[in-house]
């Protein structure tokens, strides 16, 4: 079935080398899922094919050699390999989030990390560590749970507290302790394993502020709402994943018969109202992101800060098509009965890994709060909007 069409503005020709590039990763993310489950990390093969088409660095700006993608597109690369893998989607989505950091880390910093472009960098941003101020820079202890992609990273952006105030370190994976702490239900392929810092020390250069705004000199790719981009992060894989649900109901369905009866699924009255109305919910969901994403892309062009309203719609959107990724998904394993359930079933994996997804803090039912405190003109604070 055909995606929606994104607006011509979001999807320049340019970057269309990308778009085919993220199709040939997600066929082969695809054909490596039972080894990217099983082994809880991405294949190097795969890691190989995302880097060389730069879809790990998607944001990082011109000035420094990187591709400066607009949302859309690097969130559309990110979905189309999450159809194929869930966890090989969700890896894009975090390396690029982590990579839009490029603009926020001081000049050097910025250069001694991404200049190469085999750089990957993973990121937990929440503030899990605490550093003493020394001089050249800050001694730093913690200990980050969910750095998903760690194991192809080079680098974790790690928050922490400084005097009080909220910070993000740049810190070489060589530098932590990577702890074997990633066995769950869904999403395993991510590697989302914790670490932890032991007065590792960072300098001046690789320390910066996520919350109050981008840098004055800021393109508009950097001026676009980081928070609202990283819940869209998540947004994408997910979309991808659900997609990916469909898909593969719709292979299943052309041969599955039901105990007893004559006709395949496909055939079915139920399957093809259950399988009409998830393509709806779904189809919307995906035209409220990328619309969303639209006009907010077109705000950050303009000299004003991307208005709050903008920024409520895009948490909205991404949390929104989070939770109907995993409704759509549901419907589809249900729909494939008893062949769903067994592990080499993809759509048993799906399901974990949407229902994984829905876990995380900028997606789940309470992400919604705050978007409605401001929707109901209540006090909130919106500085990670």
């Amino acid at each position: 079935m055909p995606d929606v069409v994104v607006p011509a503005s979001a999807r320049p020709g340019e970057f269309q080398q990308m778009h085919h590039a993220a199709r040939a990763c997600a066929e082969l993310a695809k054909s490596m899922a039972v080894d990217i489950e099983e082994t809880r990390a991405l294949p190097p093969a795969l890691v190989e094919q995302l880097t060389k088409a730069q879809l790990l660095r998607s944001g990082v700006p011109a000035s420094l050699g990187g591709p400066e993608a607009p949302p859309a597109v690097s969130l559309e690369t990110a979905e189309a390999i999450a159809r194929g893998d869930a966890s090989a989607g969700w890896c894009v989505s975090i390396a690029v989030t982590s990579s839009l950091l490029s603009a926020y880390v001081p000049r050097q910093g910025a250069e001694e990390i991404f200049t190469d472009p085999a750089t990957v960098a993973a990121g937990v941003w929440a503030p899990r560590g605490k550093g003493t101020p020394v001089d050249g820079g800050v001694v730093l202890s913690g200990q980050w749970p969910f750095c998903s992609g760690i194991p192809h990273a080079d680098w974790l952006f790690a928050g922490f507290v400084l005097d009080g105030a909220l910070k993000v370190a740049a810190i070489r994976k060589a530098d932590l302790t990577v702890l074997d702490t990633w066995n769950t239900n869904g999403l395993r392929g991510t590697g989302s394993h914790d670490c932890v810092a032991k007065d590792v020390f960072v300098p001046d250069h690789r320390v910066f502020s996520v919350i109050n705004g981008p840098p004055p000199d800021a393109t508009a790719l950097h001026r676009f709402p980081l928070f609202g981009y990283f819940a869209l992060s998540i947004a994408a894989a997910a979309l991808g994943n659900a997609r990916g649900a469909i898909d593969d109901l719709l292979e299943l369905a052309t041969t599955k018969k039901s105990l007893g009866s004559t006709r395949t699924l496909a055939e079915r009255s139920q399957t093809q109202a259950t399988v009409a109305a998830s393509e709806a919910a779904l189809r919307a969901a995906r035209v409220l992101m990328y619309q969303s994403i639209e006009d907010a892309w077109q705000a950050a062009h303009l000299e004003e800060p991307v208005p709050e309203s903008l920024r409520v719609g895009l948490r909205l959107a991404a949390t929104h098509v989070v939770r109907t990724a995993a409704e759509v998904t549901t419907a589809m394993y249900e729909l494939g009965g008893g062949a769903s359930i067994y592990k080499p079933s993809p759509l048993e994996r799906r399901f974990r890994d949407a229902h994984t997804a829905t876990a995380h803090f900028q997606v789940n039912q309470a992400s919604y709060e705050l978007p409605g405190k401001l929707l109901l003109g209540q006090p909130a604070r919106a500085e990670q909007l």
